[in-house]
Order: structure tokens, then sequence, then C-alpha cells
């Protein structure tokens, strides 16, 4: 009877490592797949356009940094979990958490880019002084 426990065990400690290993692959996916081209693209947005697209690098990294963490916690915790739903639950909440995190930095350029419209009179006179060669 105590091999029956101790293979019960083992079986949950399998199924909380294929949850965590699961949502650890599908964060990883998250991050190269749509957060480093996404932050990429408007980063390089940002330069081409001569700062007129506002990048709030701060802010991005901030986020990125304290959504790896969080997202470390959870596969921790997933992967520590006696319970496979649990493991599973918590697996999923770190994926929630990686595509927050993803979405992040287009939102907060959007964001910006609206404030930034507002301004859009000095845009302009921006853009006619530096491109039309009046100083």
């Amino acid at each position: 009877m105590g091999r029956t426990a101790s293979s019960r065990t083992l079986i949950r400690s399998r199924r909380s490592t294929a949850a965590a290993l699961t949502g650890a692959g599908v964060v990883a996916g998250i991050a190269l797949l749509g957060f480093f081209p996404l932050v990429g693209f408007l980063a390089g947005a940002t330069a081409s356009t001569a700062g007129l697209v506002p990048f709030p690098a701060v802010s991005v990294s901030l986020v990125t940094l304290v959504g790896l963490l969080v997202t470390i916690a959870l596969l921790a915790a997933s992967a520590t979990r006696r319970r496979a739903p649990a493991a599973w639950a918590f697996s999923a909440t770190a994926v929630v958490v990686a595509v927050v995190v993803t979405a992040f930095p287009l939102i907060a350029v959007i964001v910006g880019s609206v404030e930034r419209a507002g301004d859009l009179g000095s845009v302009v006179e921006q853009l006619v002084q530096r491109f039309g060669g009046q100083g």
C-alpha cells in the first residue's frame, strides 16, 4: 500500500511538472514570437520618426521585469503543486501575465501617440522646421 501512495504522488508530481513545462514553453513562445518582435518594431518606429512616435522605454522595461518575476513565480508554484488542476491554473495564469506584458508596449505607444496628437500643431511646426530647412 505504501508503494501505491508513493506512485500516486509521483504521478501528481509528473502532471505538475508537465503543466509547468507546458506553461514555460507557451510563455517562451509568446516572448520570442510576440514580445521581442513587437518591441523591436515599436522602437524602430520611434527611431525612424525622430521621436515623434513615443516609446516609453523605462515603463516598458519595468513592466517587463515585474512580469518576468511574476511569471517565474507562477511557473515555480505550478511545478511544486501536488494537485494537477492547481498546477494548470498557475501555468495558465503565467500565460495570461505573459500576454498582458506583451500587449503593454503597444498600449503605451498608442496612449503616448494620442497624447502627442493633441499637440499636433507643434508637431507640424517641428516637421516643417526640421525638413523645411528653416531654423
